[in-house]
């Protein structure tokens, strides 16, 4: 999460403490988010293919995932005119640190933390930040801003010499910390979400897919060392081979 909940994690927010999106200025965001709170009412689904859940699917016309339980984050914005999704970003966050499970990331995203709470929760409950989507531990997936505008995940962010992340990234955070290792349930999903991802949008690559300390050095440790990228690329390969012969 971030320095205020005591480790290195952050889900977004810019490192100076300011919680506006670090990148370029954008337009109004669509009225797509119409559509997401009409997709929270309905039935939600745990998501990914882990545990015998049924394979992801992103509704292009609304940036999407079909059947996924949905919680709108107002903290979002469009992209920048003319930019696409280029980049996946996996983060790592935990609320407080260390635990797992409860309301928070919820709260955290959804802008209504409440500060009391807990200790940790008196500076991250100013934040306004959010990532696209949180696999859980049991790896159910939540989606909080639909994929093709901009979720406020990346901070003071550069990626192959390009700066500002935000822009032109999706933020995919894993519940964990550095240390833990995280579930098989959260490796099966991620990989069906990405895999979902990378079949809906052709300006994702399965080579550009990095790790929040990977883009923001120094600043950011997640998702950590507890993260195994070997598994996680054979799994989404393994995905993306199934998809290929279905």
């Amino acid at each position: 999460m971030t320095k205020s909940s005591g480790t290195t994690h952050s889900p977004g927010v810019n490192g100076n403490g300011d919680s506006r999106p670090e990148g370029r200025d954008a337009g109004i965001a669509p009225s797509i988010c119409s559509e997401m709170r009409a997709s929270a009412s309905r039935s939600p689904q745990s998501g990914g293919e882990a545990l015998g859940r049924p394979a992801l699917r992103v509704e292009p016309a609304t940036g999407l995932l079909a059947g996924v339980r949905q919680v709108l984050s107002p903290h979002f914005d469009a992209r920048p005119k003319d930019v696409a999704p280029e980049l996946i970003v996996v983060h790592g966050i935990s609320l407080p640190a260390g635990e797992f499970g409860g309301p928070w990331i919820d709260r955290l995203f959804a802008g209504n933390l409440p500060p009391d709470a807990h200790p940790s929760f008196r500076e991250t409950a100013t934040l306004r930040v959010s990532a696209h989507a949180v696999i859980r531990r049991d790896g159910a997936v939540t989606q909080y801003v639909p994929f093709a505008l901009r979720a406020w995940h990346a901070g003071h962010s550069q990626y192959r010499g390009r700066s500002g992340c935000n822009d032109f990234s999706v933020g995919i955070e894993l519940e964990g910390t550095d240390e833990i290792p995280y579930t098989e349930g959260q490796y099966e999903s991620l990989a069906g979400l990405v895999s979902a991802l990378l079949a809906t949008y052709p300006t994702l690559s399965a080579e550009r897919i990095t790790g929040h300390s990977d883009i923001a050095p120094g600043r950011k440790s997640d998702p950590g060392p507890a993260f195994e990228w070997p598994r996680f690329r054979q799994l989404l390969a393994e995905r993306r081979q199934t998809k290929r012969l279905a």
